[in-house]
């Protein structure tokens, strides 16, 4: 039987588009969450941690992950002030930055994830470090939820879980929870790195995870200052099986 189309809904078809969308963003993000309340919690805990039992590919992660934390804390050093500021870490993971920015003095840092099951690593880490009070709160909340205002919002290596649009959108939320500051990371888009993924992907085996998204640069700037927000500063941190832009924006 055929539809009337005089008796059509007006932009009905725009309507199921969106929520088509919005149904695909909202499994995948389920996936993500299930993938790091299970075998990713142990791979990635194990990556972001100091333990050997790691192969070479995770060792290379770690290290590039470590180079973009290290990146970050030096621009806020630099900025100084530490004291008087409050940071968001969203997507905290197992609190490999949140940790160390609470050690240099921070006036406050709310460090949020997706996965309970990586926030409760990261405030036991707190706490076995003494570092567990009332100027470092954890919480369990996807990018979308977070509310509130802070000095800077940081978010690392998480847009590798958000495709192109949706990392855009992601951004200019990010940046409305930010008074000064948004510093964010991500995979970037070339043509050499898009060939090695499609052959990475050729070879499925117990190391695959999640589904990565390499994003064009272009667009998560225009995205931040659409917000309100230009870039200050770039880096490119990379090491075997890890290439992350990160760049610091700040208020225009």
């Amino acid at each position: 039987m055929t539809s009337d189309p005089q008796q059509a809904t007006p932009g009905s078809g725009s309507a199921t588009a969106t929520n088509d969308a919005s149904d695909a963003k909202t499994a995948e993000k389920e996936v993500v969450r299930a993938y790091f309340e299970s075998t990713g919690f142990d791979r990635w805990n194990r990556i972001y941690s100091e333990s050997a039992e790691v192969n070479n590919v995770q060792r290379n992660i770690r290290l590039g992950h470590q180079k973009t934390v290290d990146a970050v804390l030096a621009w806020l050093q630099e900025e100084g002030e530490l004291d008087k500021r409050g940071y968001c870490d969203a997507g905290c993971g197992v609190g490999s930055l949140s940790l160390p920015l609470a050690r240099l003095g921070a006036g406050s840092v709310f460090a949020s994830d997706l996965s309970a099951a990586m926030v409760e690593e990261a405030r036991r880490r707190a706490e076995e470090e003494g570092l567990a009070s009332d100027r470092l709160r954890f919480a369990v909340s996807d990018l979308e939820s977070l509310s509130g205002s802070f000095d800077t919002v940081i978010c690392l290596d998480v847009f590798i879980h958000y495709p192109q649009t949706a990392a855009e959108e992601m951004v200019r939320h990010l940046a409305s929870l930010a008074e000064r500051q948004l510093i964010v990371s991500f995979a970037p888009y070339t043509p050499l790195l898009a060939v090695l993924k499609g052959i990475g992907q050729l070879f499925p085996g117990p190391s695959k995870t999640t589904r990565a998204y390499q994003l064009k640069e272009e667009g998560i700037v225009a995205a931040a200052a659409g917000a309100g927000f230009e870039p200050v500063h770039r880096s490119l941190n990379q090491a075997p099986f890890y290439f992350s832009r990160l760049v610091a924006f700040k208020r225009s």
